[in-house]
């Protein structure tokens, strides 16, 4: 099992600092949730003049980097985000397709040239294959990703929503262990962790609490005793750190 001291370093990080990846996956969740609304708000061709808006200020974005190889750095970890939040999204409300996001992706990759674009498949392609790359990006995106889906889940008002969220967390929390199997733990444990946090703030409903138990059961039927465990005990340092931070601001 890898541990903290064990994680590689982040070969990315000279060109996109921990802050710049972690914007970048704020970035794609603001820019897909615009996007998502329209889609559910309309049942029409995507709105050009709002995709034309979001392409401009994620260009403008990129353009913030003072290295070229930045610049595209910063736009292949938008899109690697992107497609994220688009495959999470189709599988948990049994979409066909996010015609406005299919279209906001292909219009940023038009706009680069024959050589940026070959620099944007690369780092595309490296964000994917190495676990410890755009590290930070990685874990502020799967959050984001699973708690949404987790609010969503809470909100919902019949069992079968519930349950149907439930599978769709477990099924994701899954495939990313699978697919990164030095460091995917982590990202779920820290995913666990923020859940385990929104149980504590406020009044969380029924549906949360019994989705929330029906995730971490369907977790540990899943999952390597050894693998869940590290994943329960990472994800339990992490309240108790956010419990002991919040009391101490408290005082």
């Amino acid at each position: 099992m890898t541990t903290t001291s064990q994680i590689p370093a982040d070969q990315l990080a000279k060109l996109a600092n921990a802050d710049t990846q972690r914007l970048a996956a704020r970035m794609a969740q603001d820019v897909f949730a615009g996007l998502f609304r329209q889609t559910v708000a309309v049942d029409a061709a995507p709105d050009l003049g709002l995709l034309g808006e979001l392409a401009g200020h994620c260009f403008q974005w990129c353009q913030g980097s003072d290295d070229e190889s930045g610049r595209v750095l910063r736009l292949a970890l938008l899109i690697s985000g992107l497609d994220q939040w688009g495959l999470a999204y189709t599988q948990a409300f049994r979409l066909d397709a996010i015609p406005s996001l299919t279209a906001l992706v292909g219009g940023l990759r038009t706009r680069l040239d024959a050589r940026d674009d070959n620099r944007f498949q690369q780092f595309f392609e490296q964000i994917d294959r190495v676990e410890s790359d755009a590290f930070e990006f990685k874990v502020e995106l799967r959050r984001s990703i699973h708690l949404a889906l987790w609010h969503a889940m809470a909100a919902s008002q019949s069992a079968d929503e519930v349950d149907d969220l439930v599978r769709t967390l477990g099924s994701l929390m899954l495939a990313l262990d699978g697919r990164m199997p030095q460091l995917g733990w982590r990202l779920v444990a820290d995913a666990l962790a923020s859940i385990q946090i929104g149980l504590l703030v406020g009044s969380a409903s029924g549906s949360a609490e019994e989705g929330t138990q029906k995730l971490f059961a369907s977790l540990r039927h899943a999952l390597p005793h050894e693998r869940y465990q590290a994943i329960l005990a990472h994800s339990g340092q992490a309240v108790v750190a956010w419990q002991q931070a919040r009391q101490g601001s408290a005082g």
